[in-house]
């Protein structure tokens, strides 16, 4: 009966959905062409708003829990699990303040209204998974423009989306590279729960009335270990061990 019901309800978010993306490519275009980069990046947290209101007309509910208070001149390397694409807008704005940026495919980059301009004009690191020549220095001059600007890098290690929340082993590759181009940064370790059941009946129809749960761990210290193997360890078991199974 809900899956029955979502459909109608899908159909009215997915319109929703894609006149937002459609709505504000040209708004960023124009912020950042006639204002530039900083006035554009206001333009997408206000993207990522009208994204959130519009996973509302699925029941959809966020919870964002961040009892720590991180400073926001340091650099910060936020380090979560991934299920699916509806972590990265939530996520996105409830750091705004850190100014997040993200690891992305590079087939993101091009195609996808608001979305592909963002990627390409906001300061992310488009990587080719498949082209090592082309990832590995994306990867380090991304995390050197993580530290100079003192930004935020969002990277999700599992490397894929997990289907059913179930979480993948951590790729240790990206994060080895940030954590050597950034190294005065903070570890933010970030626990995504339920988010994959958005799509749980695939891309249509939408899952409904689902609670996003965001809970962000205590900040670590990155310049105090010296075996970094050990510090991913600790970030990935510190992640996993709270999601909802």
């Amino acid at each position: 009966m809900i899956k029955l019901l979502s459909y109608p309800i899908s159909l009215v978010y997915n319109i929703f959905f894609g006149l937002t993306l459609v709505v504000f490519h040209p708004i960023q275009w124009f912020c950042f062409n006639v204002f530039g980069p900083k006035v554009h990046e206001k333009s997408v947290y206000a993207l990522q708003f009208s994204l959130m209101r519009c996973a509302n007309i699925l029941g959809t509910r966020f919870t964002f829990d961040n009892p720590h208070k991180i400073d926001t001149n340091r650099p910060l390397i936020i380090v979560t699990n991934h299920q699916s694409l509806h972590d990265i807008y939530p996520l996105t704005w409830y750091m705004r303040k850190h100014h997040p940026k993200f690891i992305s495919k590079i087939e993101l980059g091009k195609g996808i209204p608001s979305v592909s301009y963002n990627l390409r004009h906001g300061g992310a690191a488009l990587i080719d998974r498949k082209n090592p020549r082309q990832s590995l220095p994306a990867l380090m001059k991304f995390g050197e423009y993580i530290e100079k600007n003192k930004y935020a890098a969002v990277i999700f290690p599992e490397g894929t989306r997990s289907k059913d929340g179930t979480p993948k082993s951590f790729q240790t590759k990206g994060l080895e590279i940030l954590f050597k181009k950034a190294p005065s940064a903070l570890v933010v370790p970030v626990t995504i729960n339920n988010s994959w059941k958005m799509l749980r009946y695939g891309k249509f129809p939408m899952g409904l009335g689902n609670h996003l749960k965001f809970t962000v761990h205590k900040p670590i210290e990155l310049a105090i270990f010296e075996n970094k193997q050990e510090l991913i360890d600790s970030i990935e078991s510190t992640i996993k061990n709270h999601i909802e199974h």
